[in-house]
């Protein structure tokens, strides 16, 4: 995808931010972060969620403090807001994203 990266944290667990496409509007991208237990159980945990073409290549745009703080706090682990965002943009759960699409079988 176009934008990502990760922070190992302390404990040895993974914050991993991706922009990707906001599902079912074309054009609008959206910045998701997933606290894991390692960079490939992060992107299973979005594959798991319906989002097939996740892919993590290199570390461009890792999470910011704010952002790894955001997911930390939540009680998923997985969170979402548009991007670009604005600074009074919250997150919101990935339940809000994923509405109205068929979940997978």
């Amino acid at each position: 995808m176009a934008e990502g990266g990760f922070v190992r944290l302390p404990d040895g667990s993974v914050v991993v931010a991706l922009a990707l496409p906001r599902p079912g509007a074309p054009g609008r991208a959206v910045r998701v972060l997933v606290h894991a237990a390692n960079r490939s159980r992060a992107l299973t945990r979005l594959r798991n969620l319906g989002l097939r073409s996740v892919y993590l290549r290199g570390n461009g745009a890792p999470p910011t403090p704010d952002e790894i703080s955001a997911v930390l706090h939540h009680p998923e682990g997985v969170v979402w807001r548009p991007a670009p965002c604005h600074a009074t943009e919250g997150w919101h759960p990935m339940a809000h994203l994923l509405r109205g699409r068929p979940t997978a079988a």
